[in-house]
């Protein structure tokens, strides 16, 4: 599989002007080293979130494991399946299908990746929905917007992670699932990209 480590950035600037939907962060959970807050965002009745941790591994180490599109399912929050369906210069596309409790239907997502590298040793991917790139199944709801990013940033042997995201999941999703959802995908995400990546390092 070619990689798509130079896919960081034209998201890069693309994700700064999209965190401007955020309009105010509220901190709702810090264990483990692992902070994640929330934030409303306008005309959406779905909240943004965002997780930041310090990983003892080098920015290669977790830009390689993000590479590895269908391996990174086993550390993404609900991921039942994920697999490259195109990779161009610095940029990426990929079919995600997600797990979701009884009675909700299921939900797959086909997501627009572009990393760059800062010259100062990071990597951002920025992400953004392409709910049209590839036709439904009629087995899943597609979700209907994304927009958000990934950033790593070295820390002498360490990095810090931001993920962040602001998803439409499309259909109807009842309150309770959603709150719960938006805080542990990216605290079990990130917990689980921490524990591959140190043991890998």
């Amino acid at each position: 599989m070619r990689s798509f480590k130079h896919v960081a950035v034209i998201v890069g600037l693309t994700a700064l002007s999209n965190v401007a939907f955020a309009e105010q962060w509220q901190e709702v959970k810090n264990e483990q080293g692992i902070q994640v807050s929330l934030s409303d965002v306008a005309g959406s009745k779905y909240k943004a979130y965002r997780g930041v941790t310090l990983i003892k591994a080098p920015v290669a180490t977790i830009a390689r494991l993000q590479e590895d599109v269908a391996g990174s399912c086993a550390w993404i929050h609900e991921c039942k399946m994920q697999k490259l369906l195109k990779h161009e210069g610095n940029q990426s596309w990929t079919y995600a299908q997600f797990n979701t409790p009884w009675p909700v239907t299921a939900r797959d997502s086909v997501l627009h990746i572009t990393t760059e590298q800062g010259a100062d040793g990071s990597v951002t991917r920025t992400i953004e929905a392409a709910p049209t790139y590839q036709p439904q199944d009629k087995d899943f709801v597609r979700v209907a917007a994304a927009n958000g990013f990934w950033k790593l940033v070295p820390k002498g042997d360490a990095t810090e992670v931001t993920y962040q995201l602001h998803t439409d999941p499309g259909g109807s999703v009842p309150s309770w699932l959603s709150n719960k959802f938006v805080v542990e995908a990216p605290f079990n995400t990130l917990k689980a990209l921490k524990e591959k990546a140190e043991a890998a390092k």
